[in-house]
């Protein structure tokens, strides 16, 4: 039995139960074909466990849909994530939904195993450490943390309170990049999130006030990630939590999951500087308008069939992306394939190309 039709059928047996069994339950009965439908260097053993022990820590999932639960586990291990205590990846539930919300160390290990990232990390800085940043011509970052004596790192509480954040990228040529963000940054992308927002409406603790340095940390790699190469797995977790920040449902349906099609639909960003939850500096609107009204970069009016020539343009590129990508026989040419194209495009193009890559790996997939 393939592990494509291993997982169609825990779908299939469950898809009509009126109250579908609780999620453990689900777990071990499907044990087998779980074991079969994950890549091979996952040991199922371990998977289960450590989703059943995610799944027992926070109890409003029992509430959740234990297809969700199901599907948000599944995807998870195809991303090559584990859920709970490794806060790589963190199983949240949201209108009795499972949401599946990658966590600052999940993305990371996607942006290594990219193969095109040799490392990458983000540090707080606090008040009393030694903080540099220049930028210009030559960039330069330097963060020396407060000592206690004999050289040994200070307490947090002797460090002081948190400045801000930064995060670098080593590329495999041994090139660099970083971003740093103050306090003040953070917290004003905390205050836009829908779901900070919605836990102060009702008077919630939210994960910014129990843990306010992990999403720091967060926030500058998601920044940072901007101007990183993606894979399709760190695009589709980046996709995954930019939907959780604008308080949408993930809709991780088994199915789509179980395909190798789930993409989720996040808010296109819009102008030339994106903030890090998917807002935009610019209003949505003003695109659009200038769209219609024909208005090219520079102001100037050429009318309707100035916009022709760059939608035709566009679309001929996700044609030809997508050709490229069906036509690959190794998976190491698809991932490349992808890589190259998946900074052309975005929105809905950008979920376009991630489905084809889906369906081009599990054809790629029968042919070794």
């Amino acid at each position: 039995m393939s592990a494509l039709q291993a997982l169609k059928n825990i779908n299939r047996e469950t898809h009509g139960e009126e109250k579908p069994q609780a999620f453990p339950a689900m777990l071990e009965k499907f044990k087998g074909e779980i074991a079969r439908a994950l890549p091979r260097h996952i040991n199922p053993d371990r998977m289960a466990r450590i989703a059943l022990t995610a799944f027992r820590m926070t109890p409003k999932l029992a509430e959740c849909d234990p297809r969700s639960v199901f599907a948000a586990v599944i995807q998870s291990s195809q991303l090559g994530l584990e859920v709970g205590l490794m806060g790589e990846a963190h199983l949240v539930p949201y209108k009795g939904q499972c949401q599946l919300i990658p966590g600052y160390t999940g993305l990371m290990k996607l942006a290594r195993q990219s193969g095109l990232v040799q490392d990458i990390y983000a540090h707080e800085v606090r008040v009393n450490d030694k903080f540099l940043l220049k930028l210009g011509m030559e960039r330069a970052l330097e963060h020396e943390p407060l000592t206690a004596p004999g050289g040994f790192p200070a307490s947090d509480e002797e460090r002081g309170e948190v400045a801000g954040f930064y995060a670098v990228a080593v590329f495999k040529d041994g090139s660099r990049t970083f971003v740093a963000m103050s306090r003040n940054e953070v917290e004003k992308i905390r205050d836009g999130s829908r779901g900070y927002q919605s836990a102060k409406q009702y008077r919630k603790e939210s994960v910014w006030d129990s843990d306010f340095v992990a999403m720091g940390l967060k926030t500058v790699i998601r920044r940072l990630s901007k101007f990183l190469p993606k894979s399709p797995e760190l695009a589709t977790a980046l996709a995954m939590d930019a939907a959780n920040e604008q308080g949408k449902a993930q809709n991780l349906d088994l199915e789509d999951v179980i395909e190798g099609n789930y993409a989720p639909v996040v808010e296109e960003e819009t102008g030339d500087a994106p903030d890090v939850d998917g807002k935009s500096e610019n209003t949505p609107e003003q695109p659009a308008q200038d769209a219609k009204a024909g208005l090219t970069r520079n102001g100037k009016s050429d009318g309707p069939a100035a916009t022709a020539a760059p939608i035709a343009s566009g679309k001929a590129r996700l044609e030809a992306a997508l050709k490229s990508m069906e036509q690959v026989t190794t998976v190491e040419a698809l991932d490349e394939a992808y890589i190259r194209a998946e900074a052309e495009f975005e929105g809905a193009d950008l979920e376009s190309l991630l489905r084809a890559y889906k369906r081009a790996k599990t054809k790629v997939a029968t042919l070794i």
